[in-house]
């Protein structure tokens, strides 16, 4: 595109394109299959976690007409209700004894578990060359990240992570109009959500193991500690040593579209990366406790040059932090947000997975030139992963785009645990100004739950 160095650019066409809603957001709903595939035959799925996220995911995959062939879940009655829906499908607590039992009847593996076992179950479906689907965020540290990366590449499978807001109308023209230059050079993003985590300590004496719970298993590879319900079904999330906190639950989802569109994943690959570059984070929360995440934290990256694209700020918020008012040009900082910050606008989303936008100011978008659709309109995320199982594409969400996201997110979380900036090299997965914060990009497992 070429508008001669002005701000305003040709406004004739972009009614045929796009247009805006009365509240200013652009509304975009997805588009019809871009493929005629007809399977002949379904999948065979097994799933590892099938209470909450995971029930959901079940009830996903069945009601495409997938097989339902096999369930694991360490906690019966939290997975009762997938348990009594398919009776016919094999039941385990341990999912290292229904990939061993089961698996040449198996096509590939949904893991819908806490975050700390994400990586184990995973890296055992890859192991046994199965297609993956993993939740968001795909791992709990930096180091799983890489290592599943690697194992995905090694077993040239289907890999997705559960980042629903890649498959959007929305998201995938954002990322169009972004990387084609209508709001010109990005080199400010900010992130944000409202909620928060309470920090606590970790509660002493002994507490009764619920029936059906196996506890053991649902530790895995955490360091053992005596059951406490505050710790299960969701309430897992607070903890350090289980989940990743506010920024790893949803920085994944809104700092998606940033990520993308400005190709920051370029950064994890030696072909394209600048040599020697590094990203710097740094941050500040409400307290740092070392059982739990903070009330509130905002998280500054420093994001190097990509290729001809400039050097890019990207600040994330959450537990009540928010950018300056004056950035959204008049409108209101709502609870979710994601703003790219352009030399000749901005675009903002105000939704988790980004389903749809606005372009700022909007008088000077009222109409613009026409902007070639060029990325794959997607079919939906969850038929994305299960068509590429059979042979048909590749989904956007795979794990080579979702690892590099999970370490930049997840680099927030040990930035703010170092208390100084940290400077990291994705190529090398080192932090290289603090060689004794490369401990905080792992956890020691336990006897047993080795990656």
């Amino acid at each position: 595109m070429n508008d001669g160095g002005n701000k305003r650019l040709d406004r004739r066409k972009f009614s045929k394109l796009i247009a805006l809603s009365a509240s200013g957001f652009m509304f975009l709903k997805n588009s019809k299959s871009v493929w005629s595939y007809q399977a002949n035959e379904k999948l065979n799925i097994a799933f590892v976690g099938v209470g909450g996220r995971g029930r959901d995911l079940v009830n996903i995959f069945s009601g495409m007409g997938e097989n339902i062939v096999g369930l694991c879940d360490v906690d019966e009655e939290y997975a009762a209700d997938s348990f009594n829906r398919f009776p016919d499908s094999a039941k385990y607590r341990d999912f290292r004894k229904m990939i061993g039992e089961i698996g040449d009847k198996i096509d590939a593996v949904v893991v819908a578990t806490p975050d700390h076992t994400h990586a184990v179950a995973v890296a055992a479906a890859l192991r046994a060359k199965k297609h993956v689907y993993c939740e968001k965020p795909l791992t709990r540290t930096i180091f799983e990240a890489r290592k599943l990366c690697e194992l995905a590449k090694e077993a040239k499978v289907s890999t997705q992570m559960g980042n629903q807001g890649t498959a959007s109308e929305a998201f995938r023209r954002a990322v169009e109009l972004v990387q084609y230059g209508v709001i010109g050079e990005v080199r400010e993003v900010h992130c944000w959500i409202g909620g928060g985590n309470s920090p606590m300590d970790r509660p002493e004496g002994q507490h009764p193991v619920p029936d059906g719970l196996d506890w053991d298993l649902w530790l895995g590879p955490a360091e053992y500690r005596p059951f406490h319900p505050i710790y299960i079904r969701g309430r897992w999330r607070n903890w350090r040593a289980f989940g990743s906190g506010v920024l790893g639950d949803f920085g994944c989802h809104i700092v998606n579209l940033a990520f993308m569109a400005l190709k920051l994943d370029e950064l994890w690959d030696p072909d394209r990366a600048p040599k020697g570059a590094t990203i710097r984070v740094w941050g500040e929360a409400s307290e740092i406790h070392p059982e739990t995440y903070s009330r509130w934290v905002v998280v500054h990256y420093e994001f190097p040059k990509r290729g001809e694209l400039p050097p890019v700020s990207l600040t994330w918020y959450n537990g009540g932090k928010k950018p300056k008012e004056d950035l959204l040009m008049g409108h209101q900082v709502t609870d979710v947000g994601c703003l790219l910050v352009g030399s000749r606008g901005s675009l903002l989303t105000t939704d988790t997975v980004h389903s749809r936008f606005v372009l700022l100011p909007q008088k000077e978008f009222e109409g613009i030139e026409e902007i070639p659709q060029k990325m794959p309109r997607s079919v939906g995320h969850y038929r994305e992963w299960v068509l590429a199982c059979k042979g048909e594409g590749t989904p956007m969400a795979n794990f080579g785009y979702s690892c590099p996201l999970t370490e930049a997110i997840l680099l927030g979380n040990v930035a703010l645990q170092v208390g100084h900036p940290i400077e990291y090299d994705p190529i090398s997965g080192r932090i290289v100004n603090c060689v004794e914060a490369n401990s905080l990009l792992h956890r020691e497992y336990r006897v047993g739950w080795e990656l």
